[in-house]
């Protein structure tokens, strides 16, 4: 007996078991069932079964031991293969290294604390892959104080690969919550986390104008950002070899004491913006003319007091209805507060200059918009005035900024010039990624002033290691691909996406119809490819383990293809 499949023009063929026979001198075929409609794998099980061949099911063959998540591991892996990240780490194999590599992989795929770390990563393949299967809280806390050792050596590799002379750099800071009161470099500073009355450290990000991140520094807590950007120049200059270099910092960061010490620097431009006050004087001195803005949200002037730079001024009227929307609730805040302390007092309540003053001032200090207000404090009265002619004359200067550059003209255009500044929000990016949505710096636990440098530098790492992955993946993710239009569009207006980037967000879809991911769904998605450990059932002595990977989807190999056009 055999099967035949008979093919039909528009559908699926005809399955029919037959047996042969003769017939004289002649062969003839006899049809004993049709099979159409049984399933392909049940017409191949029938045919095995005529072939002598004998069948039982998969799972009396094989046992499986264990099933562990292979992909997203396998993704990290290829990118940084890519990267050469082994090579920029240290140029000798080492157990030091492999255990950098595998804390990094760790800290993209699941950020967690070093001992819970050493407990996660066995249950995948990244031990495996990075083979610090033995490893354990101690050895990863050496390979910490190793790395740190090495940082200005890799810090110094990044700068070669992404920064040239001539380059753009953006520099910003941030800061981190501590949890302990033990490390030197936890102070009280201003938090840019929230979190007030707590201990915390400040670190600098240095990147590339795309965002890629190239050297990181750790401060106390308490240091303020001008105080940080001198000691980024030496890096540039002297650590990098790098004395043709446009700096971009924002306004606090790059003071003008700042540029007076950057002025005497020959080879060495920036890029900053004039502080609110300052933009004030310019329009009351009337060198800033504020009706230049009917007709242009861009112009450039020069001043007496800003010698040998230009000011490129700029007007955002969405920005310029954000703040007064902003300025109008805040207000209306304060004097409900206000309202309610006036009414104590009335009623006997609150009694006293002193203590009224001190329920007043708790609320101008929460809402900081005191300056608005007029306020008349007696003994056993309260009497509170807006402000309208104050308030009147910074409204007038709302949307306007100002940016203040050391480069000719020839070198930068104006509009090149605002487009370089609004540049910082990808180091803002990065410090989001670093502090919340990826990797999770804080909070941060360690003690020793050393660790905390380098978990922070281990942070920098991954991130290097995701913001090539994103770069790669872009096409997968909910991200604009038209980066050539950020080159070229309005730099005053707001920022907008581009019909492509638009139509992905609807649609949640690819133009071939795969789901879309952002970084970490696209992660989880790829985890679902798991090398089982196998063995053969009923083997005599001694049965040998053998592993099978799950095959891929056509969407999980594309990207895995993806990262395979990471370069460096």
């Amino acid at each position: 007996m055999h099967i035949d499949a008979v093919p039909n023009r528009t559908s699926r063929p005809t399955y029919l078991l037959r047996e042969s026979y003769r017939e004289g001198r002649s062969v003839r075929k006899r049809t004993l069932a049709n099979l159409s409609a049984l399933s392909d794998e049940q017409i191949e099980a029938i045919r095995a079964v005529l072939a002598g061949v004998a069948v039982r099911p998969a799972q009396e063959l094989f046992e499986t031991l264990q099933s562990r998540p292979h992909g997203h591991a396998q993704a990290v892996r290829v990118a940084m293969q890519r990267l050469g990240f082994e090579a920029l780490i240290a140029s000798r194999p080492s157990p030091e290294r492999d255990r950098v590599c595998a804390m990094v992989a760790a800290r993209v795929l699941a950020p967690h604390t070093k001992l819970a770390t050493t407990r996660w990563w066995h249950n995948t393949t990244l031990a495996e892959e990075y083979a610090v299967a033995e490893a354990d809280e101690d050895d990863l806390y050496a390979a910490m104080d190793w790395l740190l050792e090495r940082q200005d050596r890799i810090e110094r590799k990044l700068a070669a690969r992404h920064l040239q002379q001539g380059a753009l750099a953006l520099y910003d800071l941030s800061s981190s919550y501590f949890e302990g009161s033990h490390c030197p470099l936890a102070k009280i500073g201003h938090s840019r986390d929230g979190k007030k009355n707590k201990l915390q450290v400040n670190y600098g990000l240095l990147t590339t104008r795309a965002g890629c991140p190239v050297a990181i520094s750790v401060y106390e807590g308490n240091t303020a950002d001008a105080k940080t950007l001198m000691p980024q120049v030496q890096k540039l200059r002297e650590g990098f070899g790098l004395q043709q270099l446009v700096l971009v910092g924002d306004r606090g960061m790059i003071s003008h004491k700042a540029i007076t010490e950057l002025r005497e620097l020959d080879g060495l431009a920036w890029i900053t913006a004039l502080k609110s006050s300052q933009i004030r004087t310019l329009v009351q001195g009337e060198a800033l003319q504020l009706g230049l803005f009917d007709d242009r949200n861009l112009f450039e002037l020069v001043h007496p007091d800003y010698p040998g730079e230009r000011l490129v001024a700029c007007r955002n009227p969405q920005l310029a209805k954000l703040r007064a929307y902003k300025r109008q609730a805040l207000l209306e805040a304060t004097m409900k507060e206000l309202d309610k302390v006036r009414c104590r007092v009335e009623r006997g309540a609150l009694k006293g200059q002193a203590a009224i003053g001190v329920c007043v001032g708790r609320v101008l200090n929460k809402y900081k918009v005191g300056k608005h207000f007029a306020l008349d404090i007696g003994e056993r009265h309260l009497h509170c005035q807006l402000l309208q002619e104050r308030i009147a004359a910074e409204a007038s200067l709302d949307g306007i900024y100002v940016i203040r550059t050391s480069l000719p003209k020839k070198q930068m255009s104006a509009a090149d010039t605002v487009r370089s500044y609004k540049a910082l929000a990808q180091v803002e990016r990065a410090f989001r990624s670093l502090k919340t949505v990826d990797l999770k710096v804080r909070p941060i636990h360690h003690r020793l002033e050393s660790r905390v440098r380098a978990h922070i530098f281990l942070c920098m790492l991954a991130y290097y290691v995701e913001w090539h992955m994103q770069q790669a993946w872009r096409e997968l993710l909910f991200a604009d691909e038209d980066l050539q239009a950020k080159l070229t569009r309005d730099p005053v207006a707001p920022a907008r996406r581009s019909e492509r980037a638009l139509q992905k967000i609807a649609q949640r879809t690819s133009e071939d119809g795969t789901p879309l991911h952002s970084f970490h769904t696209l992660l989880q998605d790829l985890s679902t490819i798991v090398r089982n450990t196998c063995i053969a059932r009923g083997a005599r002595t001694n049965p040998v383990p053998f592993q099978m990977v799950t095959t891929p989807s056509a969407s999980q190999h594309r990207a895995l293809q993806l990262l395979q056009t990471i370069t460096v």
